[in-house]
């Protein structure tokens, strides 16, 4: 089992080497605007999850995750000769999920906002329903608490 220092180091060579590939090599029409965002390895370096984005619609992120398939062979084999390890992991593209969470957040946000600015409209003619202060002040003469009148110096 490797560390995870190296399996964090051979992540990031497995991300810089299937950009590079996506920008020069691969020549795939069905291939859109593609941004690789993350690459998970296992601990043993034996399978490398590759997460990436599409920037499109539904028809470009189906047509360039067909591409990426269809490419999976070409991308393994520079991924080992870039490496230089023993084994090649084994590798899978997964459409990453941040742009829909993105917007689903923005939208929560949004919503939020709004909510805000109603409360904060209905509460600039809003007024007390009881004093604006409503709890009791202790005067400087006053020290009897619940009919406790305490204790005087001289009974001390």
């Amino acid at each position: 089992m490797a560390d995870e220092a190296r399996a964090r180091k051979i992540a990031d060579r497995i991300q810089q080497t299937v950009a590079r590939m996506l920008e020069r090599r691969i020549k795939d029409p069905r291939l859109g605007f593609t941004t690789i965002t993350d690459v998970r390895v296992t601990g043993d370096l034996q399978q490398a999850t590759i997460f990436y984005t599409v920037f499109g619609n539904e028809k470009e992120r189906n047509d360039t995750a067909a591409a990426l398939s269809s490419a999976k062979g070409l991308i393994r084999s520079e991924i080992g000769k870039n490496l230089g390890i023993r084994l090649t992991p084994s590798i899978e593209f997964i459409p990453d999920a941040l742009p829909e969470t993105a917007a689903s957040i923005e939208e929560k946000l949004a919503q939020a906002k709004m909510a805000d600015e109603e409360l904060s409209k209905r509460a600039q003619n809003a007024q007390y329903a009881g004093e604006a202060d409503p709890y009791r002040k202790r005067e400087e003469n006053d020290d009897e608490i619940d009919g406790f009148q305490g204790f005087g110096e001289d009974e001390l």
